[in-house]
């Protein structure tokens, strides 16, 4: 069995998706490897860009677009490694990030799945990559706006648990699937991605589930990899300037965004607490993609 199986989920990032592979080419040394393409009916030729230039990988071309967690699981079905990165395209990894993950599984047996520092354009480090779970509580204090005023406070910012310290390896609850480290046998109990999502919410899930295996999650400081971060869907802030997504595109995401959040309630939370807490829950959903729409324009 091969170290390392590196999947990336392809929609419409052509160019990004070839700076990721020439940087995982560059610096994936000292440990076997391959990688699978999982191209989502791209328009824009990504796929035979790939074919092209990079003639080792594994390209799974789909006929549509099955969204990010079903084409996680083509992907899988296809690979081999002892471990699975699941990667997203927008990205770039530095040098010995991959061998420094490898390693760190290698030796903390229980880790399940584990992330690295996903450093974003402006410097800082992609919060969905360090988070707790989106409990009602959680939830509130991060709609809120109170985890913004107590960064550091273990009560008030438990979303992304702020009270931790960054510059060092750690347990966390949940973490990004822009770079998703995980022991093939964590991912075979957990039965891999859920399809009940399309696009968002699927990574909190499959550490949620995780996490009821009895696997542990891990933030690792001592490796990075940078992130340009929602590409894809062209709603968030840090990357609209270099996103192709039309507006289209844009409505489609935000409703999955917030869908997504529905479906995570509903799978793990509406049975633990009362009627009224679920319904203000829903509420607050509906309010928020009503907003996020009326952004949109």
């Amino acid at each position: 069995m091969i170290d390392l199986s590196i999947v990336i989920v392809s929609y419409n990032t052509k160019d990004l998706l070839e700076k990721c592979l020439e940087s995982i080419y560059k610096t994936a040394k000292d440990f076997s490897f391959e990688v699978v393409v999982v191209d989502n009916n791209s328009k824009d030729d990504s796929s035979e860009m790939v074919a092209n230039k990079f003639k080792d990988v594994i390209l799974i071309k789909n006929k549509e677009n099955y969204g990010f967690s079903k084409a996680n699981n083509v992907g899988i079905k296809k690979s081999k490694g002892r471990y699975v990165l699941f990667l997203n395209p927008d990205t770039v990894v530095y040098p010995k990030t991959l061998k420094t993950m490898i390693i760190f599984m290698d030796n903390h047996k229980d880790a399940g799945a584990a992330t690295c520092k996903v450093v974003l354009v402006n410097g800082e480090i992609d919060d969905a990559t360090h988070r707790g779970f989106p409990t009602p509580w959680n939830s509130l204090m991060f709609f809120t706006g109170f985890a913004k005023l107590f960064p550091k406070s273990k009560l008030f910012n438990g979303y992304h648990m702020g009270w931790l310290d960054m510059n060092k390896t750690h347990q966390i609850e949940a973490l990004a699937g822009a770079f998703m480290l995980v022991r093939r046998e964590a991912g075979e109990e957990a039965g891999w991605w859920s399809e009940d999502y399309f696009f968002y919410g699927e990574d909190l899930d499959f550490c949620y589930i995780l996490k009821q295996k009895g696997w542990k999650i891990y933030y690792v400081v001592e490796a990075s990899i940078f992130h340009h971060k929602g590409v894809s869907g062209g709603i968030k802030k840090i990357s609209k300037e270099i996103s192709t997504a039309d507006k289209e595109t844009k409505i489609r995401v935000t409703n999955w965004r917030y869908k997504a959040m529905e479906i995570f309630y509903d799978r793990h939370y509406k049975g633990k607490y009362p009627f009224f807490i679920t319904y203000l829950i829903k509420l607050a959903i509906k309010v928020k993609l009503w907003k996020s729409l009326r952004e949109i324009g």
